[in-house]
């Protein structure tokens, strides 16, 4: 899975470029802010959230219907515009649920990636490496284990509904691609329990188990900037457009 932006100029990775972009947006870092994120971003974030930047949680199982989480990601943004300057998004394409976005009145910002797996990892350069690493990796964390968004979750429904055996093969053909399963330990909660359910479906499917530790390092960029060339930062009336993730390999 591809996680973003890779320029393909020098300028727009340089020290130069950078330190531009993180002036430019000196002044929005103290506006007044608000984060829309979905449930398990909204935790990574809440320990580095000041008490006047308040958060609205969307349900985590809208990641699932695109079309359902856009909608909703509107009407959060329309709402919100009123009565916030800026709105941190913790949300990537998410199969494209972003595009077409926009705020009225208000800066929208938010990491340029496919997912929150980059977010939890702490950098796109994180996630490129796991990928390097390991590209058949499934990922859990406490918040997907806790949805019950995942075939491990799924196989106790399907053993219900066609029994053991059947359920068995058809979770191992929907795993057929995948060696690792690779457990996020972001260290922002009690891990004991969220670790033994991951290493048990390791077993179970037979992966490879390994526990990869998470970073705050992107959260806290959206929090508190810089906002460099890991964030979009659009302008009140602009639209999300897919060719926002993807110009560094364009321009």
């Amino acid at each position: 899975m591809r996680c973003g932006l890779e320029s393909i100029t020098a300028f727009h990775q340089s020290p130069v470029k950078q330190s531009f972009e993180a002036h430019r947006y000196a002044h929005l870092y103290t506006a007044r802010r608000l984060v829309i994120a979905c449930a398990t971003v909204v935790e990574e974030m809440s320990p580095f959230l000041p008490e006047d930047v308040p958060s609205e949680t969307l349900d985590f199982g809208l990641h699932l219907r695109p079309d359902e989480l856009k909608k909703s990601l509107q009407e959060k943004i329309d709402r919100a515009s009123r009565y916030a300057d800026v709105l941190l998004l913790g949300y990537g394409l998410c199969s494209m649920a972003v595009v077409g976005l926009r705020a009225t009145t208000a800066h929208i910002v938010l990491p340029r990636v496919d997912d929150c797996i980059a977010i939890f990892l702490g950098s796109c350069g994180a996630y490129k490496e796991q990928a390097r690493k390991e590209p058949g990796t499934y990922y859990l964390t406490k918040g997907w284990i806790e949805a019950g968004d995942s075939p491990f979750s799924e196989y106790q429904r399907l053993v219900e509904k066609f029994g053991e055996a059947k359920a068995g093969r058809m979770i191992q053909l929907m795993l057929k691609n995948y060696r690792r399963l690779g457990f996020i330990n972001t260290g922002q909660y009690e891990i004991e329990r969220y670790r033994e359910y991951a290493i048990k479906a390791a077993e179970t499917f037979h992966l490879r188990f390994e526990e990869i530790n998470g970073s705050p390092a992107l959260v806290r960029k959206m929090v508190f900037g810089p906002w460099d060339e890991e964030f979009l930062v659009l302008e009140p009336g602009k639209t999300i457009q897919y060719t926002d993730f993807v110009q560094y390999h364009t321009s």
